[in-house]
């Protein structure tokens, strides 16, 4: 019974770490990534433009080379590209031999909307390779943006001036910045880039759970 409690307790510790959840990144060490039009499946219209110009910098941060955006985007209008659900489930090699890519960012909106006194978003991030086409990295960020004002107030009058204070920064706030929290919650388990000290060294750093819950200020 020890015996077996033992190698369970072992198998589950390696389960937890970056090279048992995304082997294929220490595998296939992908170096220029190119980020794809979110996927929107929401009723909100501006989500995916306003998710699109916030994915790269963690990348960036995290050391990989991050094809720009703004040159990303023109390509992929010319070419008929725009829409990402054309190549969820299709090679990708042409990404590799036109951009230079060898992995793709796709990221799927599944909620982004104001809800009571702040904001909620559901999204999926995952990464592709254009040479195996095979998922290197896949996590879902189910976030609530709270707006709630920490202004100190008591009192039923005291209470009226908060609620009124955080309809109005949730009517003002742009909506980017819980998407923003998201792509930091997300991306800061990722395996490190070329470009970062990790690289290469982060093999055992205990993972993060693949669905990530926040509630955040």
């Amino acid at each position: 019974m020890l015996l077996v409690l033992m190698v369970s307790a072992c198998g589950s510790t390696t389960s937890l770490t970056r090279q048992s959840l995304y082997p294929g990144m220490y595998e296939e060490r992908p170096v220029t990534l190119l980020v794809m039009p979110p996927i929107n499946n929401t009723a909100n219209v501006e989500a995916k433009e306003l998710l699109y110009t916030s994915i790269s910098r963690p990348l960036i941060e995290a050391g990989y080379y991050v094809i720009p955006p703004a040159l990303a985007m023109d390509v992929l209008r010319q070419e008929s590209a725009y829409d990402a659900e054309l190549f969820l489930d299709r090679p990708l090699r042409q990404f590799h031999d036109f951009f230079g890519a060898d992995a793709v960012v796709f990221s799927v909106i599944e909620d982004w909307a104001k809800q009571g006194i702040g904001i909620h978003t559901k999204i999926r991030y995952f990464i592709r390779s254009t040479v195996t086409d095979r998922i290197l990295f896949d996590r879902t960020c189910d976030l609530f943006l709270d707006l709630t004002p920490d202004s100190g107030n008591t009192g039923v009058l005291g209470a009226l001036v908060d609620l009124a204070a955080a309809a109005l920064s949730t009517a003002l706030t742009d909506h980017i910045e819980a998407a923003r929290k998201a792509n930091y919650y997300i991306f800061r388990d990722i395996p490190s880039g070329k470009y970062d000290d990790l690289y290469l060294k982060d093999q055992d750093i205990r993972a993060e759970p693949s669905n990530v819950t926040k509630h955040v200020k």
